[in-house]
C-alpha cells in the first residue's frame, strides 16, 4: 500500500474538441451513434420536433423548496441561486431516458437514425470527446471547500443561453444526466438521474432566464460516470458533448445537503 496517498481518481478530462458552426451545418444527426453535425439530414430522415416545455409535466422525486437561501453574481461567469429543501437528503429518481421522459425535462431524445436542427444565439461552438470520472461530482463549486473530494454530493444544476448535445458514446456504459424542473411559485422541484442508452443523445435547447417562468429546467453532466459504481476495473466513460466553451453565462441552482443518486435497475 502507499504511505501517503493513492493514485489520484479521473475528474474530468478534454480528451479531443472539434468546431461546428451552426450556419453551416445546423443539423445534429445520430450516425448510428456517433455524433455528427450536417448542412442536411439524409434522405428520408424528417427531423425531429424539439420537446417543449410543458409546466404542467411532472416527472421524478419531489421536493419542497422552503426558500431562496441567496443570489450571488458571479460576473462574467453567471449567477448563483442557494435553494434550500424540505429533506433531509434529496433523492434523485433514476429513469431511462425515453423519448417521454427526457421531454418532461423540456430534452429531446435521439436516437440512432435520428436528427434535430439545432438553434442558438450563437453561431460557433464546439463538440469535446470528454472522459468523467465516478468521482466528477464529489466536488463543490459553492461550499468553500477548494478541490477537495467529498464524500457527498450536492444538488448542482443549471440551464443557459447555449445549447448542448449530450451523446452517449461510451463502448461500456449508459451516460448519465442529472435534472431537474423547479417551479419558483410553487415551491417545488423535481429531480432524476437520466440513464441514456448507449448510442443515443440528448439535445437540450437554449434557456435563457425569462421573467416570470411557470417552471425552469435544469441539468447537469458531472455525474456522467455514474454507472461504473460498483465496476473494479472502469472507473471512467467516455462522451461527447457539444456546448459553448467561452463566453457563456450560466445560471447554477444548488443546495448543500447530500444527495442519494441509484440505478433504474
Amino acid at each position: 500500500m502507499p504511505e501517503d496517498h493513492l493514485n489520484p481518481p479521473v475528474f474530468e478530462i478534454s480528451k479531443f474538441s472539434q468546431d461546428v458552426s451552426l450556419a453551416k451545418t445546423p443539423y445534429f444527426y445520430n450516425d448510428n451513434g456517433n455524433p455528427a453535425y450536417l448542412a442536411e439530414l439524409p434522405e428520408g430522415v424528417t427531423p425531429l420536433v424539439p420537446a417543449a416545455t410543458n409546466p404542467l409535466i411532472a416527472i421524478g422525486r419531489e421536493y419542497v423548496v422552503s426558500e431562496v437561501i441567496g443570489v450571488k453574481q458571479t460576473p462574467p461567469y453567471g449567477v448563483e441561486t442557494q435553494l434550500g429543501f424540505v429533506a433531509g437528503k434529496a433523492a434523485y429518481e433514476p429513469l431511462w431516458a425515453t423519448r417521454d421522459v427526457a421531454a418532461a425535462f423540456g430534452i429531446t431524445l435521439v436516437e440512432k437514425g435520428q436528427g434535430v436542427r439545432l438553434s442558438s444565439p450563437v453561431e460557433r461552438l464546439s463538440q469535446v470527446e470528454y472522459e468523467y470520472g465516478v468521482f466528477a461530482g464529489h466536488w463543490s463549486p459553492y461550499q468553500n471547500t477548494g478541490n477537495r473530494l467529498l464524500s457527498v454530493v450536492c444538488t448542482d444544476l443549471e440551464h443557459h443561453d447555449f445549447p448542448h448535445v449530450f451523446a452517449s458514446t461510451d463502448p461500456r456504459f449508459p451516460l448519465v444526466i442529472s435534472v431537474g424542473r423547479y417551479w419558483p411559485k410553487l415551491n417545488k422541484i423535481r429531480l432524476a438521474d437520466l440513464w441514456v442508452p448507449q448510442g443515443a443523445a440528448l439535445y437540450i435547447p437554449p434557456k435563457p432566464a425569462l421573467p416570470d417562468q411557470e417552471c425552469v429546467d435544469l441539468h447537469n453532466n458531472r455525474n456522467s460516470a455514474r454507472a461504473c459504481w460498483g465496476d473494479i476495473v472502469h472507473d471512467a466513460i467516455l462522451t461527447h458533448t457539444l456546448l459553448q466553451t467561452s463566453g457563456g453565462f450560466f445560471y447554477w441552482y444548488w443546495n448543500a445537503r447530500d444527495t442519494a443518486h441509484s440505478r433504474p435497475f
